[in-house]
């Protein structure tokens, strides 16, 4: 499978290099011989899918079908690691993924893992189309060759678990799996969890054998891998956004006329929208089908959710420097406004 996959990235690198040729000249007339590449590490019915082929369906008809784009799901050409690497390198243009395999080779995206930051989908939205935000996070993907066209999400990650949370002291001991990010095991440790990395594909089975009391992933991915099948309980702790970034090559994007950059622009706003709205009914669809299997869910009080935010001030800090004071003020500046 590895040679499958490497031998795929060789081509659709070649096609993009080809096209690269005559890109100072006219990209979007090299598309309909070479088209654009587009790529993520998700099923095409996902969010992230949705959002793919959206911006694929709205560039070719602003452009009156004058842009040819090919859009490649579910690591065909390569997964996260490998996507964001091509995007940087300009190897492929267009990647949508999540931020925190990004965070890797872009340190400044640590302000996405700051805990509790937003628990209403609204005002965190709010603040990712924001201008002044938009502008700065741009420069910090800038530093890295490449544009962040929009930002789209898969609503909040949530707890699962076998216990009945609803207080503060009932996370204590809690043995919960989280992605291998130091930012995420500190939040669960300052709120008494056990956190343990460990990779997904080996969750169900740790869950069945006890190995881990509970996991922590947006409702899709909850129901995408059943499991809901080994909990009792999904906790509506929204500790963090699971937000997808559709990312562009700057060289790429700079080498566009006007008229093709306010194609790109549009398709991706076009897209986020379409998107968002696709993800709100998929969360309801997703909780009901999680409910109708028994697991029941918990609603956590605001003065819980309050102390967990409390209880991760020394993150805030943490991450505060890594970013920056003017990043940090700009992406917490709507923090607590719905509450």
């Amino acid at each position: 499978m590895k040679k499958i996959v490497s031998i795929l990235i060789s081509m659709i690198t070649a096609f993009s290099l080809t096209a690269c040729v005559a890109k100072e000249d006219d990209p979007a007339k090299a598309s309909q011989s070479f088209p654009w590449i587009i790529a993520n590490d998700s099923p095409a019915d996902t969010v992230t899918g949705i959002f793919t082929n959206k911006f694929v369906e709205e560039v070719e008809r602003l452009s009156n079908g004058q842009i040819q784009i090919k859009a490649y799901h579910n690591g065909t050409v390569g997964g996260d690691r490998e996507l964001v690497e091509s995007c940087i390198n300009g190897d492929i243009p267009f990647v949508v993924q999540n931020t925190a395999p990004q965070a890797n080779f872009i340190a400044k995206l640590a302000i996405f893992d700051l805990p509790m930051a937003y628990t209403n989908i609204e005002d965190l939205r709010s603040t990712l189309d924001d201008e002044e935000f938009m502008k700065l996070i741009n420069k910090v993907y800038s530093e890295h060759s490449v544009r962040l066209l929009a930002m789209s999400d898969q609503n909040f990650r949530v707890m699962t678990t076998n216990k009945k949370i609803e207080s503060i002291e009932d996370f204590k001991g809690q043995k919960i799996r989280t992605m291998e990010n130091k930012y995420h095991l500190a939040f669960w440790q300052e709120i008494g969890a056990n956190p343990t990395p460990m990779a997904f594909s080996e969750v169900y089975i740790g869950l069945q054998q006890g190995t881990i009391d509970a996991q922590e992933n947006p409702y899709e991915v909850i129901v995408s891998g059943k499991i809901y099948e080994q909990q009792d309980y999904v906790v509506k702790t929204n500790h963090l956004p699971h937000l997808l970034s559709m990312i562009v090559n700057e060289d790429f994007y700079n080498h566009l006329s006007d008229k093709d950059k306010k194609i790109v622009d549009q398709a991706a706003q076009n897209a986020r929208d379409y998107s968002r709205e696709q993800c709100d009914k998929r969360v309801s669809n997703r909780l009901n089908i999680i409910k109708e299997s028994g697991t029941l869910e918990i609603n956590l009080s605001q003065e819980v959710l309050n102390e967990m935010r409390n209880r991760s001030s020394s993150i805030y800090e943490d991450i505060r420097q890594q970013v920056g004071d003017a990043l940090f003020d700009a992406y917490t500046k709507n923090m607590n406004k719905g509450e």
